[in-house]
């Protein structure tokens, strides 16, 4: 597992969630190429889906934006390394 701590940026979820999400994140950094976000992505999207229930969405990068709704509670948006983290999950219509 990867030392140093990450830096929450911006966050809505309960403080266990943004240690899962953190810890998440550095379990795919250690199972995936740092390159390889695309992996890194979808590793955690399947985790947070397995723990949370289906829906949830991540992006994984050093240099985006974005724009989009959430449910209430589910985001997070995290350094860890050298890249950036966006989880969350959608908000129903």
């Amino acid at each position: 597992m990867l030392e140093g701590k990450g830096m929450i940026k911006e966050t809505d979820m309960p403080e266990k969630m943004q240690r899962q999400a953190m810890a998440c994140a550095s379990q795919a950094l250690d199972l995936h190429d740092v390159l390889d976000r695309i992996s890194i992505a979808a590793y955690i999207k399947m985790e947070f889906d397995k723990m949370h229930g289906s829906g949830w969405q991540c992006v994984v990068g050093s240099n985006f934006g974005c724009f989009f709704t959430h449910a209430p509670g589910t985001f997070i948006y995290f350094g860890l390394e050298t890249l950036n983290f966006l989880i969350f999950k959608g908000a129903s219509s």
